[in-house]
């Protein structure tokens, strides 16, 4: 039986660690779930796997992407599968590892068939957003579809954007592709989730920016400020840093912000991973139980 090892869990609670672990031990390349560390403009901000981790264990699908190239959760759930069905072809087990919760979803349980959106409409769309803002987006998604409406993350203008693209490339509502059935898999799904108590993973947050910072951060961003109108930059880090150089904040405040803004994403991760059963969750310093956990499922 062909097994994949899924390891979640909020950022910065000690994911990478595990994965080298379960890399050596089974001799397998580690499959890359964070949606960010695929850009390979922007490793120390998304803290992608450094070099030296690379050396120690290969990793699919890091800094495999410009900041500019389309990409979508039902393209990474293609990609994957072809990278584990290859990985399946000499190994018995793979090995997933990652945050980003529609990623690890598209793998494990197939989304939905979303059509393709042809790179006319994406534009269009894009300068809406640049020359209105949101709101005007919004409310063209309710006349469209008022189901997603009812559900979208507003203030999130990917998702918004996204939702409203597909509404005029198909002239069907967004919410009529979404069955929510999930698709069968040929391999056995074994999911870690890693998670600390809340003092602990906020200070390592914490901790974590603070590292980022110190490592280049902002010469990063930097070099980064003249497109910081592409979506793959509206993420925790570089939108506040973006707003220091546009003197909104100081200094200071930015990466305040972007410590509480972490902290939040944090949250909301281990709200949508609790909602998964069939993970099984440990502190990362649990080792050996995760280790035997583990083992007891490999066939």
């Amino acid at each position: 039986m062909k097994h994949l090892i899924v390891i979640t869990g909020p950022t910065a609670v000690g994911k990478t660690a595990l994965t080298l672990q379960l890399s050596a031990r089974y001799h397998t390349p580690v499959v890359n779930a964070d949606s960010r560390q695929m850009f390979r403009q922007i490793p120390v901000g998304t803290a992608a796997p450094t070099p030296a981790e690379q050396a120690l264990a290969p990793h699919l699908f890091v800094g495999c992407l410009d900041l500019e190239q389309y990409y979508s959760a039902s393209m990474y759930e293609s990609d994957a599968l072809d990278a584990i069905a290859r990985i399946h072809a000499t190994s018995d087990v793979a090995l997933l590892s990652g945050g980003s919760m529609m990623y690890i979803d598209a793998v494990c349980n197939g989304i939905d068939d979303i059509p393709t959106v042809n790179d006319q409409v994406r534009q269009d769309v894009k300068r809406l957003y640049a020359e209105l803002g949101l709101q005007p987006l919004l409310d063209r998604l309710r006349q469209l579809d008022p189901q997603h409406y009812a559900e979208v993350d507003r203030q999130n203008p990917r998702r918004v954007m996204h939702a409203l693209e597909i509404c005029l490339q198909t002239g069907r509502p967004y919410s009529s592709f979404r069955t929510g059935r999930h698709k069968q898999r040929p391999f056995h799904i074994i999911k870690i989730g890693l998670n600390r108590d809340r003092d602990e993973l906020y200070r390592r947050i914490n901790s974590r920016v603070d590292q980022m910072m110190s490592h280049g951060m902002m010469e990063e961003a930097l070099a980064l400020y003249h497109l910081r109108h592409l979506n793959a930059l509206n993420t925790v880090g570089y939108k506040e840093l973006f707003a220091y150089m546009d003197g909104r904040w100081t200094l200071d405040e930015a990466v305040e912000r972007i410590k509480g803004n972490t902290r939040r994403y944090a949250r909301k991760q281990l709200t949508w991973f609790k909602r998964d059963q069939a993970i099984r969750w440990f502190h990362p310093d649990d080792t050996e139980d995760i280790l035997g956990y583990i083992d007891e499922r490999i066939i």
